[in-house]
């Protein structure tokens, strides 16, 4: 585990800390406790201090715990949005809040920049999924089928695609193509539920989110039955069968959009819990309940480690270049707009 170094000032609640970090208290007070944050917080101030010295930014997933989404966070959003984000920095430093693909494809789309990962076992169980040399064979069994890859997986594989793909973007990319089937990976329930809204054959891959595929209707019937009145928002990492019995069907950004536009009194997100805690910290006024599915591997992120990251800028993430150049042409295709034969 990474460690402050001793050479820090020191990390204690002060009366400036108070003073610097208490406007950021005020955005999480509902969903981290008061006697927690004089831990959060010279954390917190210190992180905050240290970007603006090293022209340094931090991108933050919507899975990420509410001390780092609100509190040291420059951008934050889903898996599309911290790409976006991350494509139009000036910053010198990225610090990836997030797991490890997703600070790769940071470094694709920013190539003379450092990207730093504050744990390297913030992995996923996705990108582990499938290989390049699966794809290669995918290639081979269906010639001339366009390979549409989750962001969710490592560069060697986005290297092996036509284009990439997000929750919030799979319909649209896989219609934008045009044509009449496509290769989708590697998340099969992704795949399975955007088969339902398109007009081409989706084959699939047997890749499952660790968080996601835990969840089941009756999981869903049960959190009806006892919060009567409860809309249910569901990601589509869901299965099929969640997504059936779910109100409604969305990335990350997707729900909270639903959120923001509906604000439905009382509401569950079917999702990493972290989310929950982080939209409900923007609609105080709306009752969330939260099923607490975590991801082991997003949890790996903390401030300790963001801090060590930033001070000592250890864990940079490098990528082969033949790799990356390729890589990063399906990223873009994906930002872009892409159709094959272009």
């Amino acid at each position: 585990m990474n460690v402050v170094n001793s050479a820090y000032p020191d990390l204690s609640f002060t009366s400036e800390v108070e003073r610097n970090t208490s406007h950021l208290y005020e955005k999480v007070r509902k969903v981290i406790p008061e006697i927690e944050w004089p831990v959060y917080a010279p954390l917190i101030h210190r992180i905050n201090q240290l970007k603006a010295q090293k022209n340094a930014v931090i991108l933050g997933h919507n899975y990420m715990t509410p001390e780092i989404f609100h509190c040291v966070a420059d951008m934050t959003g889903d898996s599309l949005a911290l790409a976006r984000s991350a494509s139009k920095t000036d910053a010198d430093i990225i610090v990836m809040g997030g797991v490890h693909f997703m600070a790769e494809t940071a470094k694709l789309l920013n190539p003379t920049k450092k990207v730093l990962i504050p744990d390297t076992g913030a992995g996923c169980t996705l990108a582990e999924s499938i290989t390049a040399e699966d794809v290669r064979k995918l290639k081979a069994q269906y010639p001339g089928v366009p390979v549409i890859t989750y962001v969710n997986t490592s560069a060697e594989v986005k290297a092996e695609s036509d284009i990439c793909c997000t929750s919030g973007n799979a319909v649209e990319i896989v219609n934008g193509l045009g044509v009449p089937r496509v290769i989708m990976l590697p998340d099969e329930y992704l795949a399975l539920n955007t088969a339902k809204l398109v007009k081409c054959e989706v084959i699939t891959w047997k890749g499952r989110c660790v968080v996601h595929e835990q969840f089941s209707p009756a999981d869903i019937r049960g959190l009806r039955e006892t919060n009567p009145g409860v809309v249910v928002l569901a990601h589509p990492e869901c299965s099929p069968e969640v997504i059936a019995v779910a109100d409604y069907a969305g990335s990350t950004a997707g729900m909270i959009d639903y959120v923001a536009k509906h604000r439905p009194p009382k509401v569950v997100l079917v999702t990493e819990c972290s989310m929950s805690d982080n939209v409900a910290a923007d609609f105080p006024e709306l009752d969330f309940v939260k099923p607490c599915n975590l991801c082991p591997f997003m949890k790996k992120i903390e401030l300790s480690n963001i801090l060590w990251a930033l001070e000592s800028e250890q864990n940079e993430v490098h990528i082969d270049p033949a790799i990356a150049v390729r890589a990063r042409v399906s990223v873009e295709r994906m930002l872009n707009g892409w159709k094959p034969g272009q």
